[in-house]
């Protein structure tokens, strides 16, 4: 590992990690993005084939770090200085954006669209990891390599691919590959999700705040509705991703 040592705040490197924290512009202009956490950083150097830099203090662990891997240590107040969070976790570190790829729709896939709140599209995918759900994101969604996302996913985006997909490309696969393209919504056809068909299903989950939109509803083969009680009128989108994935699951557990 290459090491050194940075006392000043304004260091070029200490600047681009603020940077690469605060606008997605500027990581997809530098290819790069930032994450926290010495929990992040080991699922990192496990999982992430390209991490590039760790900045952290002095007292901190690093295990099994590529060779490759720039290492800076900072005094405790310049690590406060670049953190995310009120107490810094020791560790924040740097690796490259992936390479686009393109969104393969195949049965049991989630389709995000819209999701625009960080923490629950990582819960999404952390769940979606945890089970074994190909994701794919509409446009809309958060960036799934901010770093309240990479947190939130708790590693989740170091062990899967998130791909992201035009509607028109989604709609194009469906019809092609014969995926029943359905949709969590209150409607007239919507049926009850533990009564649905979902072998051959595209799911799709919409934003917190307007659903899943007109012409996604529109094109929709199937609509489910996730049973509840009659006071209560919806569920964190997160949460509603969670049930959907767990019924696509459903038959390979044997339910």
């Amino acid at each position: 590992m290459k090491q050194e040592h940075i006392t000043s705040r304004q260091n070029p490197l200490l600047v681009h990690i603020r940077k690469l924290a605060s606008s997605r512009s500027y990581r997809k202009t530098c290819g790069e993005f930032v994450a926290e956490g010495t929990k992040l950083l080991e699922e990192a150097a496990k999982w992430w084939p390209d991490l590039r830099t760790v900045v952290c203090r002095e007292d901190v662990p690093l295990r099994n770090l590529p060779d490759t891997v720039r290492v800076v240590t900072v005094p405790e107040d310049v690590l406060k200085s670049i953190s995310t969070v009120d107490t810094p976790q020791g560790a924040m570190f740097v690796c490259g954006l992936p390479e686009k790829t393109k969104a393969e729709l195949i049965p049991g896939t989630l389709l995000l669209d819209g999701i625009q709140d960080p923490g629950n599209l990582g819960t999404m995918l952390r769940t979606a990891d945890a089970l074994g759900v190909p994701v794919a994101l509409l446009d809309g969604c958060a960036d799934p390599y901010s770093y309240k996302t990479v947190r939130a996913s708790m590693g989740a985006v170091f062990r899967m691919v998130v791909p992201q997909i035009t509607e028109e490309e989604a709609l194009a696969q469906c019809r092609e590959k014969k995926l029943m393209l359905t949709v969590t919504a209150l409607n007239e056809q919507a049926v009850d999700i533990r009564s649905a068909d979902l072998s051959s299903a595209v799911a799709v989950i919409g934003s917190e705040g307007q659903g899943v939109r007109k012409s996604i509803l529109d094109a929709a083969e199937q609509s489910v509705i996730i049973p509840m009680q009659p006071h209560c009128e919806s569920l964190n989108a997160a949460i509603a991703a969670a049930i959907v994935m767990w019924q696509m699951k459903n038959g390979e557990y044997g339910g």
